[in-house]
């Protein structure tokens, strides 16, 4: 048995080193490489979309109004021939369900389509892009003039960038403003000095939001704020849709000249020139396998087919494709948890088309005075009421007004009512019975509204006629 005593080394650690992670890591500018392809056409197709939907619906006018409007001081949001009051604010609750379980249901089945394709940051991030090439050149052409001294060209190259960015980012903040003040007006007030200061205040918001997100900010945005990008983890299985570098195919990594027999040399069909990190918006090296940065956007793809078919070799070094088929195995199209979330969306789909359709187009709230009732000059009892009807259609209506509940009552006031379209009106109305023909001091009574052209149209509301003391 040795008599050594085992030596343990207990020299604290040096004062500088830290255990800890950084959380973020310092930005260093992407210069990102123009390409073509088949996915990058894709991309502009779904940007294109995107700002037509934004920029063209705005301009839109249905029924005398803005097609899509939110008309915060009077509470309603038009959607062309609909009308929304805060009562049916439980749809929009709905459609932002439905909207986040599709997102669900397309991240399960094809990963980050949504970011790369059409998520607004993305989309305007490649216009900015584009206005950095067009004014300062090509990847090449960039990095060069950032390293040159400011002079003459250099500065007039980035004031003709950031002078796009900013005419791009003010269209963008004028016309989310447009969605919630009419449009035309809007333009025509602020360039006439007659907006309140609110729109000016809005409009330029969201000018320098637009600048700083998709000009300065970028992929931050995506690796760093964008909550998407931290739980999509979770919702990938093996089966899911991702973009991959074939590691089987492309290992060894090396360069060779075309034509040559490179397999005889030990190399894959990589030959490292680094096109797919060159091209990337976020700056990863896809082969380095699936990374939280990856947004899906398949630009890595496009640059790596173009560059197998140079080489003469088969598309599909980088492509869309699974875990599973990665290793060898079965992709399954159908499994329990895209089964679910397709369930449900079709559930939430359908529970909103009903709801949508079966909403009523008139409110109705009756509400009875202070005064618990009154004689007239007949000796009848009388209450007094005030009526409130909401007419949440896009067209005038007449409704008839009635009163039931009890033996001899007697309605006193206008019974047809004419209500425009999108309008709220009040009025007050008596109910006067016997009192020998009241059961109770305190009996329920209801009124009945109906459309005048429509029998479908019948809504109800309840409340109370009070009397003396029943003896």
């Amino acid at each position: 048995m040795s008599n050594q005593i085992p030596v343990h080394d207990v020299t604290p650690p040096a004062k500088n080193a830290s255990n800890t992670v950084d959380l973020y890591a310092s930005r260093e500018k992407i210069y990102t490489r123009a390409f073509t392809g088949l996915f990058r056409n894709l991309r502009m197709l779904g940007g294109a979309g995107l700002f037509l939907l934004y920029f063209g619906t705005v301009w839109l006018n249905w029924g005398g109004h803005q097609a899509v409007w939110w008309n915060l001081p009077e509470r309603k949001f038009f959607i062309f021939g609909a009308t929304f009051w805060p009562q049916d604010f439980i749809l929009l609750s709905g459609l932002l369900i439905i909207a986040a379980f599709g997102l669900f249901f397309i991240t399960v089945y094809a990963g980050r389509v949504w970011c790369g394709y059409t998520c607004p940051q993305s989309v305007w991030t490649w216009i900015f892009m584009w206005c950095e090439k067009v004014t300062e050149g090509d990847r090449n052409q960039r990095i060069k003039l950032d390293k040159a001294p400011m002079g003459i060209n250099k500065f007039l190259r980035k004031l003709s960038k950031h002078s796009l960015w900013l005419s791009i980012g003010f269209v963008t903040g004028m016309t989310f403003v447009g969605y919630f003040s009419p449009i035309r007006e809007l333009v025509f007030d602020f360039f006439t000095g007659q907006a309140d200061g609110w729109s000016y205040f809005w409009v330029g918001f969201f000018t320098l939001a637009t600048y700083g997100n998709a000009g300065w900010l970028r992929e931050q945005v995506c690796i760093y704020m964008c909550p998407y990008a931290r739980f999509q983890s979770v919702m990938f299985d093996k089966d899911t849709l991702i973009v991959s570098y074939d590691p089987r195919r492309g290992e060894v990594r090396g360069p060779r000249k075309k034509g040559v027999d490179y397999k005889a040399q030990g190399l894959g069909d990589c030959i490292d020139c680094t096109m797919c990190v060159q091209v990337c918006p976020t700056g990863i090296d896809i082969r380095d396998g699936l990374q939280i940065e990856c947004i899906g956007c398949a630009a890595c793809i496009d640059a790596c087919d173009n560059i197998m078919d140079k080489m003469d070799y088969p598309r599909g070094l980088i492509s869309y494709t699974t875990e599973h088929n990665l290793s060898g195995q079965k992709t399954h199209k159908l499994r329990p948890r895209l089964i679910g979330y397709a369930l449900v969306l079709l559930a939430m789909i359908s529970l909103l088309v009903t709801a949508f359709f079966m909403r009523s187009l008139v409110g109705f709230d009756v509400s009875k005075d202070r005064v618990l009732y009154r004689e007239n000059a007949e000796g009848r009892i009388e209450n007094v009421y005030s009526l409130k009807i909401m007419n949440k259609d896009q067209r005038d209506h007449t409704y008839v007004l009635d009163a039931a509940g009890l033996p001899d009552l007697k309605l006193q006031g206008r019974r047809e009512i004419k209500v425009a379209a999108g309008d709220i009106f009040s009025m007050p109305v008596e109910l006067s019975s016997a009192p020998e023909q009241l059961p109770s001091s305190t009996n329920e009574v209801k009124f009945i509204l109906k459309d005048a052209d429509d029998d479908s149209v019948h809504v109800e509301a309840k409340s109370r006629f009070i009397g003396p003391q029943v003896r």
